[in-house]
């Protein structure tokens, strides 16, 4: 049998062996008939010894003979392989040139990790599969850098990041992150996700604006709590208010920042829980007894409403002059409260005074809840009484004694309601000469309505001392615009300083056309406004106008002094006024309005006099 094996005459080797030769014979026998390419006697001998490996892969070739190929050399590297004869298989394959022989000597060296055996064999075509293969070895066997960077110089770059993201090499990674183009935005925000994981939120920056990402940028800042960067980009981007803010009003409410979280809400949008924060806080002000916090939160509730009202015109309209006028009792409470509460006050005797005047002449039966009418009136004939308003003092003590006192202001009140009456039934006639009214020159009593008992004209109070301010209110005629209002009035002061001095004259001796309107029908019930025509509004100066400049659906209010030697100021915001020494006091003390607490930086007290009557066209 083996003389006609080395003569490669297998089937007469075959019959021989079916004579009774041993498996090692069959086997020598089969190998040989394999390698000779005579299958069909290879596929005999391996029947007998019951190989099934080989008879696969005899079946297997058999089978793509049949389909038509016919390179038995392609065959024979095949069996070459499958016998462990690797190099003869890889020159095999490389000698046929064909792309799938070259494709199964790089997947046998690969399935074997023989790389260093494959730089013979390989086409530059099939190398990066060669590196992709070596790489997923070095994977494998937890040489997690070197597969890292065979797979980047196989191209695979999704593998390579997730390889060095898992890892936590984040400079490896910015090296990779900068090296891919902009338009590879899967693998750049790959990259920016591990850098997220990782803490290295400036190397997350960097390729989130690389991508131009803009809201994974605004959104990496929110969840980093980098708030300056995220509000300044937004404001750069206003489409992503939402985005910002709305996470920023959360983290200022979970912090306890909630005025701060409110204001987050409006410029989110959400409007509605801007609304529920703000009454939220004014309850607890209210019942915490901090008034002044009361009075602020309901000033920006009436400025939420205003805003809200260009959709719900009427209700909002409503509910911000509520809130206005809430805003102002609890402002001005608040001094009475401390008055009475504590040992010392700041403030005058004749500021207390107007204040417990506004106060009660602003009261309605419903007082609200927190405002003591105990302590107002207790504090009105206090000052009454040491500003010689003996008559009103007297009558501030018997509104005391029919409502229920505490027990610390029982015996006071008994005590003065007795002395009392050894003063004078009558006013001091200074004070009675503050109440004078403007418009029509009446002396009005000390303690009535915000109105003049004669013309029925509104008197405008300073925010700070609530004194009756030198100025009355006029509107448009039909047919000016506010535009052309502000166009009419003087840029320069047409009045000289005599002509102010001798009343309402201008430089030629003339009437002031404004004087003019002011007039009305002597015991008329009805209030009839002072209505400015255009030449009444030419002749006007612009120190001596103030405008509140309202934002819609609200109409501007225009306010004349006729004192122009009181300088007034009004704040931008609020629009409340204030004699301007005070106010450029209460500046200095708190660097702010001391209504709405709009800052006031260090330049803008001395510019204070400059802003009295002016800012066309703002007020700031």
């Amino acid at each position: 049998m083996y003389q006609y094996l080395e003569q490669k005459m297998f089937k007469e080797a075959y019959q021989i062996a079916c004579l009774g030769v041993t498996d090692s014979d069959w086997r020598d026998l089969a190998t040989e008939a394999l390698e000779g390419l005579d299958f069909e006697t290879a596929k005999k001998a391996f029947i007998r010894i019951r190989d099934l490996r080989y008879l696969e892969l005899i079946s297997s070739i058999e089978e793509r003979k049949k389909r038509g190929e016919n390179d038995n050399e392609m065959f024979l590297a095949d069996v070459y392989a499958f016998q462990g004869k690797f190099r003869e298989a890889a020159k095999l394959y490389k000698r046929s040139g064909h792309e799938p022989a070259m494709k199964k000597a790089v997947n046998m060296y690969a399935d074997l990790c023989m790389f260093e055996h494959c730089a013979g064999v390989t086409d530059p075509k099939v190398s990066l599969k060669l590196i992709t293969k070596q790489a997923d070895w070095a994977k494998s066997s937890e040489e997690p850098r070197t597969a890292a960077e065979m797979y980047l110089s196989a191209g695979e770059h999704m593998k390579a990041i997730d390889i060095i993201g898992e890892h936590g090499w984040a400079d490896m990674l910015i090296g990779v992150a900068r090296k891919l183009d902009k338009a590879e935005r899967e693998l750049l925000a790959k990259c920016a996700v591990y850098f997220k994981k990782l803490g290295h939120h400036g190397y997350a920056s960097e390729t989130y604006s690389k991508m131009g990402d803009l809201k994974a940028f605004l959104q990496l800042h929110v969840e980093t709590s980098h708030w300056e960067e995220a509000i300044s980009l937004v404001k750069e981007h206003p489409q992503f208010n939402y985005d910002v803010y709305f996470p920023l009003a959360l983290w200022f409410a979970e912090n306890s920042h909630f005025d701060e979280a409110q204001e987050a809400f409006n410029k989110a949008g959400l409007h509605n829980e801007a609304v529920k924060v703000l009454k939220q806080l004014t309850h607890n002000a209210m019942v915490e007894n901090r008034f002044n916090d009361a009075a602020y939160y309901y000033w920006k509730l009436s400025m939420q409403c205003l805003d809200i009202a260009r959709d719900q015109r009427k209700e909002m309209l409503q509910k911000f002059e509520s809130f206005q006028h809430l805003a102002e009792l609890y402002y001005v409470y608040r001094s009475i409260q401390l008055y009475t509460d504590e040992p010392f006050s700041s403030h005058m005797p004749e500021t207390l005074f107007n204040i417990c005047r506004f106060l009660l002449n602003n009261l309605t039966k419903d007082v609200p809840p927190g405002i003591s009418k105990v302590n107002t009136l207790f504090a009105l004939a206090k000052q009454s009484r040491k500003l010689g308003a003996y008559k009103l003092a007297r009558y501030a003590y018997e509104k005391l004694q029919e409502l229920h006192l505490p027990s610390r202001f029982r015996e006071s009140v008994e005590l003065g309601s007795l002395t009392i009456h050894f003063k004078p039934f009558q006013d001091s006639k200074e004070l009675i000469e503050d109440m004078m009214c403007y418009r029509c020159s009446t002396n009005n009593p000390l303690l009535q309505s915000s109105v003049c008992i004669n013309c029925r004209q509104p008197f405008i109070y300073s925010a700070s001392s609530y004194e009756v301010l030198p100025l009355v209110q006029f509107y448009l005629e039909e047919g000016i615009s506010d535009e052309e209002a502000l166009s009419l009035i003087d840029l320069e002061v047409p009045h000289t300083d005599e002509g102010h001095a001798q009343g309402h004259t201008t430089d030629r001796g003339e009437e002031d056309p404004f004087t003019a309107t002011m007039s009305f029908e002597q015991g008329g019930s009805t209030f009839v406004p002072v209505k400015v025509s255009r030449s009444a509004l030419r002749s006007m100066s612009r120190r001596d106008v103030l405008i509140k400049r309202w934002p819609k659906p609200l109409k501007w209010e225009y306010f004349r002094s006729l004192l122009p030697d009181v300088s007034i100021t009004m704040c931008p915001s609020c629009f409340k006024m204030f004699h301007s020494e005070d106010y450029e006091l209460l500046v200095l003390q708190h660097t702010r309005c001391p209504y709405c607490r709009r800052p006031i930086d260090g330049h803008n007290g001395s510019t204070l006099q400059q802003s009295r009557f002016s800012e066309f066209p703002s007020l700031s």
